[in-house]
């Protein structure tokens, strides 16, 4: 059998293996695992912007916190996504990518549960932090799984189908969630947390029918359980398609070594990517998390729209939709434009555009201007950013590394979400709030354009070709 050959031979069988993946026409996942892995981003795009509702001062009162005592319960939820992301994506690389999967749904449940019922400052932090922590390891565990099970032509197009289906938690959800909390804000804020552990405890049962990922098998030693996955997605592929036969898989050779995960980080090809993956990413979340949890909060500060803050929580909820349509729209020029291109565009067009109109509409009570604003920020700076900044932390580094470097990457990068969440309301006062806005969105423009000059073009080719190909072990 396969696997009693000697260590080189699996190897070698293992890049053929993941080879054959690469070649095949289509993506031939089981329609359950596509859905568990949508509604994981689901949950957690519902999760990030929700919050920020079942806080909005519609409901606040209701909670028993104060608006200082939300902003930090708030933070600690992004804090806990630091530890998640590291400890779990380390995991995932040493243990694999199914358990962990299967981890991250139900801490994510845990927590969700748990901040329905919660009654005092006490239990919404540790039940957020516990939600973050299952958040941030998903973040990352989602993607990598993805990148590694589907072709390499139109590697992105396919991510794209199942993103689309999951950031309809930060279209839909949003847009349900608003009405919920307007409808009746003594209870809904518990139903928007009720909501997403009812969906997280869905997705932990079906995630335990997917299989291992080939790539993670195969470095394991796995080869003849690896083959079976294999085998079986050709025979799919062949059936979905109508063809008889696949094309020849184009073999990278490539040095092997049994390594620990953390070990990427002595390749200086790998060091500088992952860096500024994490530095791109950190200064993204510095600028949107604001925006995503702390401008409700925000406003209803302001002594001009206190009268307004119904109609603006239903506006924010509304351009939603934009998010998941903007998701859509990337889908034409995802696979034809660089990964990194496309990601400063998205920075710049998005962001700072947006939050500026929406801020300058929100400062003078102009609500079709807010409204704007609100629409273009979701369109293409939170449709677009996201999903580009997983696919620049995923296709970039090699297997027996690729969920730690970007759980280093994106867990230290929410970081910034969890300082820039904590200090906006209190920098507003002096610098003002235009100014504020707009100059938390610049430093991740800047780093946008850093990755056009750090980062391969990754459009069409096998993860082996970028990188182990190419830049080693």
């Amino acid at each position: 059998m396969a696997d009693k050959n000697s260590p080189q031979q699996n190897k070698n069988i293992a890049a053929q293996l993941t080879a054959r993946i690469d070649r095949l026409p289509v993506m031939v996942l089981p329609l359950s695992v596509v859905l568990s892995l949508a509604f994981g981003y689901f949950i957690a795009l519902y999760d990030v912007i929700d919050v920020g509702i079942a806080f909005s001062a519609t409901s606040l009162k209701y909670t028993g916190l104060t608006s200082t005592e939300a902003s930090i319960v708030v933070s600690l939820g992004l804090f806990g996504y630091i530890p998640g992301a590291l400890l779990l994506g380390y995991l995932g690389d040493r243990i694999g990518r199914k358990p962990m999967l299967m981890t991250t749904a139900m801490l994510t449940a845990i927590g969700s549960l748990g901040n329905a019922f919660s009654s005092n400052f006490v239990e919404f932090s540790i039940f957020r932090f516990i939600t973050g922590m299952g958040i941030g390891g998903d973040l990352i565990l989602v993607p990598t799984y993805l990148v590694e099970m589907v072709p390499a032509k139109n590697r992105a197009k396919y991510f794209n189908l199942v993103y689309i289906a999951g950031w309809a938690g930060l279209g839909l959800g949003p847009f349900m969630a608003s009405y919920i909390d307007v409808i009746n804000p003594a209870i809904g804020w518990r139903v928007i947390f009720l909501v997403g552990a009812t969906l997280a405890f869905i997705v932990f049962a079906i995630r335990g029918h997917a299989s291992e990922t080939v790539r993670m098998l195969a470095l394991k030693g796995k080869i003849d359980e690896a083959e079976k996955v294999v085998k079986d997605m050709e025979e799919k592929a062949m059936k979905k398609t109508g063809l008889t036969t696949l094309p020849e898989p184009i073999v990278y050779t490539f040095e092997h070594k049994k390594v620990d995960p953390f070990y990427v980080f002595k390749n200086p090809k790998y060091r500088v990517r992952v860096i500024a993956v994490m530095l791109s990413i950190f200064f993204f979340y510095f600028g949107e998390y604001p925006y995503l949890t702390e401008f409700l909060l925000w406003t209803s500060t302001v002594p001009s729209l206190s009268s307004l803050s119904n109609q603006i929580t239903l506006y924010y909820g509304d351009a939603g939709i934009a998010t998941f349509l903007g998701a859509i729209l990337l889908r034409t020029v995802i696979d034809k434009v660089r990964r990194p291109i496309l990601t400063t565009i998205s920075y710049f067009v998005g962001m700072v555009l947006g939050i500026a109109i929406a801020v300058i509409g929100a400062t003078s009570a102009n609500l079709t201007m807010m409204l704007t604003g609100f629409v273009l920020a979701n369109l293409i700076g939170v449709g677009w950013s996201n999903q580009l900044n997983y696919l620049n932390g995923t296709e970039n580094v090699p297997t027996y590394a690729r969920a730690t470097s970007f759980a280093f990457s994106d867990g230290v990068a929410h970081l910034g979400a969890a300082i820039s969440t904590a200090i906006i309301l209190s920098i507003i006062p002096v610098l003002g709030a235009v100014t504020t806005w707009i100059g938390f969105q610049i430093p991740m423009v800047i780093m946008g354009i850093i990755l056009i000059f750090v980062l391969p073009n990754t459009i069409g080719k096998s993860l082996e070709e970028i990188n182990e190909a190419t830049a080693g072990v």
